[in-house]
This record gives structure tokens, C-alpha cells and sequence, in this order.
């Protein structure tokens, strides 16, 4: 006999393979790591998909550089932005994070005039 395992637990026969009931916890890990992760990321992809392909003229946008601008001119690629009197840039249209409402370019631009 040896000192470190007792006589019951060298004389316990071999246990079954762990069933479905071994599966469940990891595949509740998965699923769990879905809800959490990959459904919120995927639904935000689509949501940007949606806003660049409804962006228009006159829309005031955020670049993901964080400048704040109105659309001008847009292809299929680029987007033209104004974002000070005669002063425009060209970005893609991937770049472009966020639409802001109305008046936020022209209330932004009065504030830096007057200073």
C-alpha cells in the first residue's frame, strides 16, 4: 500500500467518458463569448455600412481623425469635406465615423471666427 493513495480510491473502477453533459459548459462559454463580443461588433459593422451608403451633400460628418466637416462633393470612394470657409480635404468613405445633426459645423465655425 502506499502512503500518498488510499485503498479506496486505487480499488475505484475507471468512470464513463464524460457525456453531452461535458459539453455543455464550453459550449455555453461560446455562446456566452457570442452575445458578448460578436453579435454587438457585427451589428455596429452593419449600422456603419448603412450610414455610408445613405450619406449625402450637406451632411456634417466626423473623420475617424476626429474633424468635423460638411460633405461636398462623394463617389463611390472618396468624400470630398469642407471643414473651414474654402478649405477642403478628401477622405475615403470608410473613414468617416459619425453624421452629426444640423448645425453643428456652422455653430463649431462661429465659435472659432469669434475667438
Amino acid at each position: 500500500m502506499s502512503f500518498f493513495i488510499s485503498d479506496a480510491l486505487a480499488a475505484a473502477p475507471a468512470s464513463a467518458p464524460p457525456g453531452i453533459e461535458g459539453m455543455l459548459f464550453p459550449l455555453g462559454i461560446l455562446v456566452f463569448f457570442y452575445f458578448l463580443f460578436l453579435r454587438p461588433q457585427s451589428k455596429r459593422t452593419k449600422e456603419k455600412k448603412q450610414m455610408i451608403a445613405a450619406m449625402s451633400k450637406g451632411v456634417e460628418v466626423v473623420t475617424s481623425g476626429g474633424i468635423l466637416g460638411k460633405v461636398v462633393d462623394l463617389d463611390d470612394n472618396f468624400v470630398k469635406i469642407e471643414v473651414a470657409d474654402n478649405t477642403f480635404i478628401q477622405v475615403q468613405r470608410q473613414s468617416i465615423e459619425s453624421m452629426m445633426p444640423k448645425g453643428t459645423y456652422k455653430a463649431i465655425t462661429k465659435k472659432v471666427v469669434k475667438a
